[in-house]
This record gives C-alpha cells, structure tokens and sequence, in this order.
C-alpha cells in the first residue's frame, strides 16, 4: 500500500456522520455462522497465550455465549443521533493516534475515507470477543484499532498485489503470510481474529503454525537420543524437531487448494500426548478445509530464523552448534513458501519467561494444571539461546528472501501492545 501524503486538518465531525450515513443506510450487518471457539479457547490457554488485554470486561472466552451472539443480524453500532457523532469523532481520532498507521502506508485521509469499514469490523471483533461495543476500555481499543484491525487492512492489500500478479484465467494460488513472534506475545489471537475477519469478508482463510511440523513422538525419541546431553534438542522446539518433509509436503498442497471443491485436511499438533512431551494428533482430528483459499495465515516463534557463522551461535551456548546446523534446511522446508511477512519484535528476551510464567499462574488460579515457576523457568531456558542468537539478525535484515515491499517489523512493548519502535 503506498503511502499517502498526511493532510493538516483531520475531516470533520460531519464528513465522518456523512460517510456512516451513506455506508449503513442499506441495512444492518449480517454476521454467518461460524466455527465454535471452544477449540481456540483451549489452544490459547495451553499455548501461554492469555487475554489480559481484556481484563476488566465481564468474559474472556465464553464459547455458547460466543456462538449465540455471532448467529442472524448483528445491527450497526454506529451513531443516529447528533449528539452521538462526537464519540465516532473521537474513535477516528484514536484511529489515528495508532503507532502503526503511518508505517502501514495509512493517513488521517485515507481513515477518514474507509471509516466505515475500521468500524465494522471493530464491531466484528467485539462480537467475536464477546465484548460491548460501547464499552471498550483502553487497552482493548489499543488491541483492535491500533494492531488488529491496521495488520488486517495490510494483509488485505498484500492479497490484493498478489492476485494482481496473475492473469484473468489463470489459477492463483493461495498468498502465504508469515507471522514470526516470539512465544507468549498474543500471535495465536492475532491469527485467529485475523482468520475470524477474513471469513467474514468472505475470503477463504487456512491457519498452521510450526508447531503442527513437530516430529512424532517417535522421531522426537529418536533426536534425543542422536544428541545426547543437548539440552535444546531434548524436547520438542529448536531447529531440528520438525519433520521438514511432511512441513514441504503440507505446505505444497495448501498453495494448490485453489479450485472450489477442493479440500485437504490441515495436521494438527497434541502438546498434551505423552505427560505433556506431545505427539502428533490422530488424522481422524485434524481440521478440514476447502479451496479455493485466498490466503494461508503460517505463525512461528522461529520462522524466519536463519544459519549464522559457528563462532558467533557458540558464543551465545555451545549447544546451539548443532541446531544452527540444523536450521541450513529450514528455508526450502518453510521460507520460500511465504509470500508477505509479519515480524513481531520484542525489546527483550526475557519477556517471554514473564509472559509464560503469567500465563501458568493465571492457569492455576484457575484450577487448571499449569507448570510451577520453576518448570517454567526449564521451559523457556531451552529457548532463549535461540531467541538471543537469532533475532538480532532478523530484526535487522528481515527473513530470507523476503521483499521490503511485502514485510513489515511490528515492535510491541511488554503489554504485547504496538509502540513506534525503530
């Protein structure tokens, strides 16, 4: 999306009622029936992946009540009344005080003139989220119009380029967009509103993450034992766990779900299976989708990582000597199938101890099993080398292969909120 010129005076309170108006004079929105959420639900709290951007509202994730509210007419939360206008004045001003906006190729004219289109699907996500449109607090403002909905409208452009490289007639396949963030930053719940928008904008939409690439507990059993003594290759997670021919044999297929009828079914991950060590999930459990697909959402921790010279992983820990040799595979096996790429920065490594061990705690609390602070500590101990290794070159040079045209580097701060950053 290029970038526009950024005007002086932001529109008027009247041109925004003006455009409203004339958007929503057709009738309310129409919201289909969607997948349930209880299967989200469950992969975002054993994932680590919390909602305390939503605290202070009266639910996190309520699956029936969820479902309830997302089926027939959900009318428009938009301003009839005079005295109304002022507060759309306002979200569009808090629109454009967003960190991103600018960096996205956005600008108080352009907002002003697809106004409609931030506020609905604001609404969308309220639905989805199961919070009152009326009664967003900041942080949740922050979240859906300051990140969600910006990363969203990028994506939709970044299809757009994509399908205008084809000729009419011609089969075009699904654009791959990488999301590379570390654990625990919210890119689960990123993927699945933007999942949620595409569906209800009408694209086709598949999610995976590196996680359904690990190895089967077999071939798990079999790399511990070739790399005795390697604490980074004793569980699942580092370059060298993952099953690099049946990641290209996944990947192929999704990038050829592009007639309508076609369909496949997306492998699936048990983090549970064997005390918690994991497995591959039963086929007979995983997902089925259905071509054409305009887009492919592929989220890692890792992805994008790449080999450096043997001196400077050694430097960090020794034992990185074998995982940096394993990651030479990598790109064929996962890089050069992403077409647009999301880069989550963080300022520091160690917020994902503190993102995790936040995540057990609310766990427990709540009942639920969830690793002690100390198990924690093992946990994310087997992924920092990585971490401190490999993402300065990704924040400074980008993945391989991919295009500045189609990247994009989002720094968060330790809410997991997007600051100006670099």
């Amino acid at each position: 999306m290029a970038a526009l010129n950024i005007i002086s005076q932001p529109p008027t309170s009247s041109f925004l009622n003006f455009k409203i108006k004339n958007s929503f004079d057709n009738g309310p929105l129409y919201v289909p029936n969607k997948p349930t959420l209880s299967s989200v639900a469950k992969q975002l709290s054993k994932s680590g992946s919390g909602c305390s951007w939503m605290q202070g509202s009266s639910t996190c994730f309520n699956a029936a009540a969820a479902n309830d509210r997302r089926r027939g007419i959900v009318y428009s939360v938009f301003p009839t009344k005079p005295a109304q206008v002022s507060s759309v004045q306002d979200l569009y001003e808090f629109i454009c005080s967003g960190p991103l906006l600018e960096k996205m190729g956005f600008t108080p004219e352009s907002v002003a003139e697809s106004v409609d289109k931030w506020l609905a699907y604001g609404l969308h996500l309220c639905r989805l989220f199961q919070l009152g449109e009326f009664e967003l607090n900041i942080p949740q403002k922050v979240r859906f119009y300051h990140y969600y909905i910006p990363v969203f409208l990028w994506c939709e452009d970044q299809i757009s380029q994509h399908m205008s490289g084809y000729k009419e007639g011609e089969d075009i396949p699904p654009l791959v967009i990488g999301f590379s963030a570390p654990q625990g930053c919210g890119k689960t719940t990123l993927v699945f509103a933007l999942d949620y928008l595409f569906k209800i904008t009408g694209r086709r939409s598949a999610t995976i993450s590196i996680d359904d690439f690990y190895l089967t507990a077999e071939g798990q059993a079999k790399l511990r034992e070739e790399n005795p003594g390697n604490a980074l290759l004793e569980f699942r997670g580092n370059a060298g766990s993952h099953d690099l021919p049946f990641s290209v044999e996944t990947l192929t297929a999704l990038k050829k779900l592009n007639k309508e009828g076609t369909k496949m079914k997306l492998p699936r991950y048990d983090k549970s299976a064997y005390s918690g060590k994991g497995d591959r999930a039963d086929p007979s459990t995983w997902p089925e989708i259905e071509g054409p697909l305009s887009v492919v959402l592929f989220e890692g921790w890792m992805l994008g990582f790449k080999p450096l010279p043997v001196e400077t992983v050694k430097a960090v820990d020794p034992q990185l000597e074998t995982v940096n040799k394993n990651l030479e595979a990598y790109y064929d096996a996962w890089d050069k199938f992403i077409g647009a790429w999301i880069v989550i920065k963080i300022k520091d490594p160690t917020c994902v101890f503190q993102w995790r061990l936040q995540a057990e705690i609310a766990m427990r609390d709540a009942g639920k099993p969830g690793m002690s602070d100390e198990e924690v500590k093992d946990f994310v101990s087997r992924y920092l080398p990585a971490y401190y290794a490999y993402l300065p070159t990704l924040y400074s040079e980008g993945p391989s292969g991919s295009d500045p045209k189609h990247y994009i580097l989002i720094e968060i701060d330790e809410g997991r909120n997007p600051i100006l950053g670099n």
